[in-house]
């Protein structure tokens, strides 16, 4: 670069070496620039500051499933459009979209194994709509959920979300109810239900089944709550605590039971299903 060269002479064009902007991350968190295998390799956890990127669905799998133990439910499940709703633009558009980044829906769910314990899991995916709960995301949860009663296997939920899908209107409420009475059927079941929450997880979903695990897990520093800081303050007309509804603050105020770091989640799962064993398999 320029300003290590003695001579400070700027580079000529020909001299210069262009370096793709796949190759590098900033974090949010300190502003280093890191680079993205490295990232990869620390589960996009920022190793100068801890501060815990953003990562996909399927990435969510590849941590806490056993390599080649997923299997996928209803992948071929898609949103219709129920209301025809328009706004700056149509439903089917931002659906259109969200699939052409190789998704077909904010959730996807399956069954496989964690250390070798059998468990069906659902993961939300925020980059599809936000992770917005419609009807596909709550039939979705909802089967997996029966799926679990089926095998008799622990249930994990990975959520990501910024609430319900105001495009889908009633029915998107409706997955409320729908998720959280299937949830019921497993807590009667005495099978383990774990949730985890990671950044973001408000409105609708932070109202039904995201807050409804045995044991509630949070990434460090996941905004976590119905409405929004600002939305609270402009309603409130109050300044907010410093790190109000963060992971860490919720935790002191009792909201979730631990917040853990990616690296560590998928052993601190495992330490719950093991201690929980006597009780799903009885």
């Amino acid at each position: 670069m320029a300003w290590f060269r003695k001579d400070k002479k700027p580079l000529k064009a020909e001299d210069r070496r262009e370096v793709s902007t796949d190759v590098f991350d900033k974090c949010q968190g300190c502003g280093d620039i890191l680079y993205r295998e490295r990232l990869a390799h620390n589960l996009n956890v920022c190793p100068n500051c801890g501060y815990h990127l953003r990562i996909g669905a399927r990435n969510y799998v590849r941590i806490l499933l056993d390599e080649d133990s997923f299997t996928e439910f209803d992948e071929n499940l898609k949103a219709t459009d129920p209301l025809g709703f328009v706004d700056l633009k149509d439903y089917p558009t931002r659906i259109a979209a969200a699939e052409a980044k190789g998704k077909n829906e904010a959730l996807i769910s399956g069954a496989g194994t964690l250390n070798g314990i059998e468990i069906t899991i659902a993961v939300m995916d925020f980059d599809f709509i936000g992770g917005s709960m419609g009807s596909v995301v709550g039939e979705k949860i909802a089967r997996a959920g029966l799926a679990a009663l089926d095998a008799s296997t622990p249930f994990v939920i990975v959520s990501a979300s910024g609430g319900a899908r105001m495009q889908e209107g009633i029915y998107s409420l409706m997955q409320m109810a729908k998720t959280s009475t299937v949830l019921a059927r497993i807590h009667e079941k005495a099978l383990p239900f774990i949730s985890v929450l990671t950044h973001p997880t408000t409105g609708g979903v932070t109202a039904s089944y995201a807050m409804l695990g045995d044991v509630n897990l949070a990434e460090p520093g996941a905004l976590i709550g119905f409405a929004g800081p600002r939305v609270i303050e402009e309603t409130i007309k109050q300044e907010l605590p410093k790190g109000f509804q963060r992971s860490e603050f919720v935790q002191e105020h009792g909201m979730v039971d631990l917040v853990v770091d990616r690296r560590e989640l998928k052993s601190v799962i495992e330490k719950l299903l093991r201690h929980q064993h006597a009780g799903w398999s009885d």
